[in-house]
């Protein structure tokens, strides 16, 4: 499954900081739980991605 694969799976999303000072992006979904843990730096990072993801999204015309 790639980016553009359509699916019909729901996962939950949770994020936070954790007690050592790292960014968790915690997913889970049937009966899977994956915590990511990144540094602060990392994490703002991803939220620039998302974000120019976010802004290229919202230009697709379908």
């Amino acid at each position: 499954m790639g980016i553009n694969s359509p699916s019909d799976q729901a996962a939950n999303l949770q994020i936070g900081p954790t007690s050592e000072g790292m960014v968790r992006l915690f997913v889970e979904a049937e009966g899977v739980e994956l915590p990511l843990d990144f540094e602060p730096e990392e994490a703002d990072e991803i939220a620039d991605e998302i974000r120019a993801a976010a802004a290229r999204a919202r230009k697709v015309k379908t």
